[in-house]
């Protein structure tokens, strides 16, 4: 499989986008005015303590405090206990932490004290003498060579944490070294800054998002990485040079006349994937929305007929459906709880193969996924790590119209608030007239279809109602004003 990574730099913001097989799989956008957190390194303050919930408020110096559960503090004690939050912090207390979540909504980042960095092969966690290798390096021979190597340069170093990375893969001993020793300098520095610290301080920021695409996202199955800013090229170049000197072939200045994301169609799948239903080419299509609490993606057959059976179809769709729902996760970056509907399938069969398309198609995401088997009630029920801000997230904000509900009230039903307000307000207040000011939509249906209504309702109350369009309201708000 061919890949390519583009990366699309503006003065506010920074895009990256990577194409598996001439198709954009993942997006990711980083404004400068709001980077992300994730990575980064505090020294941080206690500002609060809750033992009911087994966990803490740090203050960063973010608008809101971020949070620490026990279990991101600490191990169980020398005799296998877990310690309470109480036993290990204080209000007051000064902690390192590192953000493991961004703020998503309301939440505050999500924080742990265990400390690690990556690097392009490895990442340090100098809190632990753990020495781990990525799961998805399978070879076993493999494996234990990674392990062997990263226990004798942990020792020469006086010890530490190691993870090899699914890029250390192949990687000679000497590369592996020569990454080591650039995490033991990393965090030498970095201790200096905690200790030197007084106050709230942010001692350690993560790569910018060009730099991190490379050391993330730039494995071996990545044919060229193309940038559109000459002064980005030449940093990565510069880190490349330092850090990546076998990605230094593929990196590209793009010069062409046509915007990067243009030519690779790119802006378009960012329109698609704001949009509420995803099209299948069998003429199926699925229905994705986010909630506080979940994803939900509804698989429908749609204007699929087939050419069989019922349940050939069915089949079909489900499997077509696996596919774009591993490409949508990636794409939207959709987080969290995910409830998937796809369409009942009567054959165990069929659901183990929909199962095993869905289980290898997520084999590809660079985020940890976890996927359950098909519920009695037909569901496939899975979860997705969830680092950043989905894709909508970023780019969009509520509707100020409907508050983020996705409908409105009908002009009909605003007509009829509007009935009920004037009997309050003729009951309680001695008016002389009654002015209603409402949006065009709902002035016009007074004024047609419930022109009746409101001469009847005129005559009860004894006074002039007055209408007046509004171009700012919307079809909800409306106002009934006394005089």
């Amino acid at each position: 499989m061919s890949e390519e990574i583009l990366v699309n730099v503006t003065p506010p913001e920074t895009r990256v986008a990577l194409i598996e097989n001439g198709v954009v799989q993942e997006i990711v956008i980083e404004r400068t005015a709001c980077r992300g957190l994730v990575g980064n390194i505090y020294r941080g303050r206690v500002s609060r303590v809750l033992p009911g919930i087994q966990a803490a408020f740090i203050d960063i110096g973010l608008d809101r405090a971020a949070f620490l559960h026990v279990n991101e503090i600490a191990p169980s004690d020398a005799e296998g206990r877990q310690l309470s939050i109480d036993e290990l912090v204080r209000e007051g207390d000064r902690v390192a932490v590192q953000v493991v979540k961004d703020p998503l909504g309301s939440k505050g980042a999500r924080l742990t004290t265990n400390l690690s960095i990556p690097s392009r092969y490895l990442v340090f966690m100098p809190g632990v003498e753990t020495i781990g290798v990525s799961q998805k390096i399978e070879d076993d021979r493999e494996r234990q060579r990674l392990r062997q190597v990263l226990s004798d340069l942990s020792r020469q170093i006086g010890g530490g944490g190691f993870i090899a990375r699914t890029a250390a893969e192949g990687a000679s001993a000497e590369a592996l070294e020569a990454d080591l020793k650039f995490l033991s300098r990393l965090w030498s520095s970095i201790q200096e800054r905690l200790d030197a610290a007084s106050e709230v301080a942010l001692v350690h920021e993560d790569l910018p998002l060009a730099l991190r695409a490379l050391r993330d996202l730039a494995g071996p199955e990545v044919e060229r990485i193309r940038f559109d800013s000459s002064s980005n090229y030449e940093r990565a170049r510069t880190f490349a040079t330092q850090l990546m000197p076998e990605i230094l072939p593929r990196l590209e200045r793009y010069r062409g006349e046509r915007p990067l994301f243009d030519l690779y169609g790119v802006e378009d799948e960012i329109q698609k994937a704001l949009e509420r239903k995803v099209q299948l080419k069998s003429g199926g299509h699925l229905v994705i929305d986010q909630t506080e609490a979940m994803t939900t993606i509804d698989v429908n057959t749609g204007a699929f007929v087939g050419h069989r059976n019922l349940e050939e179809t069915i089949f079909k769709t489900n499997l077509e459906a696996a596919q774009a729902i591993c490409r949508q996760l990636r794409l939207r970056n959709l987080g969290g709880i995910i409830i998937v509907d796809f369409i009942d399938m009567a054959e165990e069969e069929h659901k183990r193969q929909v199962l095993r398309a869905l289980n290898k198609c997520l084999a590809r995401d660079h985020a940890k996924t976890h996927v359950s088997e098909v519920s009695s009630l037909g569901l496939v029920q899975m979860t997705r790590k969830r680092t950043r801000e989905s894709l909508e997230h970023v780019l969009c904000e509520p509707c100020p119209c409907c508050g983020g509900r996705g409908s409105l009230k009908t002009a009909e039903t605003t007509c009829y608030e509007i009935f009920r307000e004037i009997m309050r307000e003729a009951r309680q207040f001695d008016v002389e007239t009654l002015l209603v000011l409402a949006s065009s939509e709902v002035v016009d249906l007074l004024l047609d279809e419930e022109s009746t209504h409101l001469a009847e309702l005129e005559d009860f109350i004894g006074h002039p109602i007055r209408l007046q369009a509004e171009a700012l309201y919307t079809q909800e708000q409306y106002d009934v004003v006394l005089i």
